[in-house]
């Protein structure tokens, strides 16, 4: 009894910090700086045009049950967090992370990508741009080296077989 109730206590601890971390660090790339820094890129109606209006509803919808679902993993099969002071202490590698390295990021820049169609925005689009290219950024230059240091081999063989950015079906040796 006194175990279940542990594993409820760190159940419900890994959502309270993934939630945290969520609202502060992809919500701050989504939703608060965007806003901040333009303001006149969010002008537009989304309800002006059907075609972008259901174009960036999917996109953002993607993008958030690709982020959410990613999230849920690292808490749950990796028990850690998407921050990297709170790391998976084991490698993900199941879900959405069996067809690419970084589908945290993907889906985040989908979210973007809906925000920018919603309201059609050039602005908006670059920016995605740019969080891509610090995204890269952070990939080459910290995650990939510290989670080559930290599980070895196991890491090694998974860059083999997933790609960083492209999507890519698991061959069917991989399922």
């Amino acid at each position: 009894m006194a175990e279940a109730a542990a594993e409820k206590t760190s159940a419900v601890m890994a959502i309270a910090k993934l939630a945290l971390f969520t609202f502060f660090v992809p919500g701050t790339v989504t939703w608060w700086a965007p806003r901040y820094f333009f303001r006149s890129a969010y002008a537009a109606s989304p309800l002006d045009n059907a075609v972008t209006l259901a174009g960036g509803i999917v996109l953002l919808a993607l993008g958030i049950a690709g982020y959410l679902w990613c999230a849920l993993d690292f808490a749950f099969a990796g028990h850690g967090t998407p921050a990297p002071i709170d790391p998976p202490k084991l490698l993900v590698v199941r879900g959405l992370y069996r067809y690419a390295r970084n589908p945290m990021y993907i889906s985040v820049l989908l979210v973007l990508a809906g925000e920018s169609l919603l309201w059609r925005s050039w602005t908006l689009a670059r920016y995605a741009l740019v969080v891509w290219g610090g995204f890269h950024l952070f990939v080459l230059l910290y995650e990939e080296p510290t989670l080559r240091k930290k599980f070895g081999a196991s890491y090694e063989e998974y860059c083999q077989r997933v790609n960083r950015w492209l999507p890519r079906p698991p061959r069917s040796s991989e399922r």
